[in-house]
């Protein structure tokens, strides 16, 4: 049997750490690579990114040879739209497609009105950033109140942000991956919007809501990877 590994890029101000625990939680075979972004966590050292077609050509020269066994790709928010780029960088590359895209909790990139409303391509002050996190719902308000940490992960929101404030999608070629999209009932993004995904594949498309927020992929985290699980398990044989 071989493995599958399944790539995972972060959420704004998250490190790839927060997908840590889906390793002991998914079965032998899908093993959980997340990948640190430039900027936080183990790559605190280097520059933040702000161009998303800069930050996804990076990784995918990074990412080049995991891409070379068995792959599928997963993001959160400002994460699956970065999934989603690097996808296509790496088929620049001559990468093999993905196994599968798993896209969670953001619109297709065709359909991000709702966000570009809130005029992020301007950088946030520290108080708009903690009322954004707040209106997420997926921080803590100890941990909001907590200046040292704040400290740190303000500067990696306010980068990210910037980064979803300057998208702008590029026509290219359908990718040939499955295209998985998992959305929050009560997150911001329409059905609409999610179902707008299914125009950035060749391939087989599917639309999974969850109950809850834009943070559904921890509230209701075991259904989640169960849909990572079955939706790759025909490919850890044949892989």
């Amino acid at each position: 049997m071989t493995a599958v590994n399944l790539l995972c890029l972060p959420y704004s101000g998250a490190s790839a750490m927060v997908y840590n625990r889906w390793r002991r939680k998914l079965p032998a075979w899908l093993q959980v690579r997340p990948v640190e972004l430039p900027g936080r966590g183990a790559r605190m050292g280097e520059a933040l990114h702000t161009d998303m077609q800069a930050l996804a050509r990076q990784l995918a020269s990074e990412q080049r040879l995991a891409a070379s066994t068995p792959y599928a790709l997963l993001g959160h928010s400002l994460g699956a739209l970065l999934a989603f780029e690097l996808a296509h960088e790496l088929q620049a590359l001559g990468c093999a497609p993905p196994l599968a895209l798993f896209a969670c909790g953001t619109a297709a990139p065709t359909r991000r009105e709702d966000y570009d409303g809130k005029n992020w391509r301007v950088a946030k002050s520290d108080d708009e950033l903690i009322a954004e996190l707040r209106e997420l719902q997926g921080t803590p308000e100890e941990v909001l109140a907590h200046a040292e940490l704040m400290s740190l992960t303000l500067p990696i929101l306010r980068a990210d942000f910037l980064l979803c404030g300057h998208y702008a999608y590029r026509q290219r070629p359908a990718l040939r991956c499955p295209l998985h999209v998992l959305g929050g009932a009560d997150d911001r993004a329409s059905e609409e919007q999610l179902l707008a995904w299914g125009q950035e594949t060749l391939a087989e498309f599917s639309l999974q809501t969850f109950p809850g927020g834009h943070f559904f992929i921890h509230e209701h985290e075991d259904r989640v990877l169960a849909v990572l699980a079955q939706a790759l398990a025909p490919h850890r044989l044949s892989a």
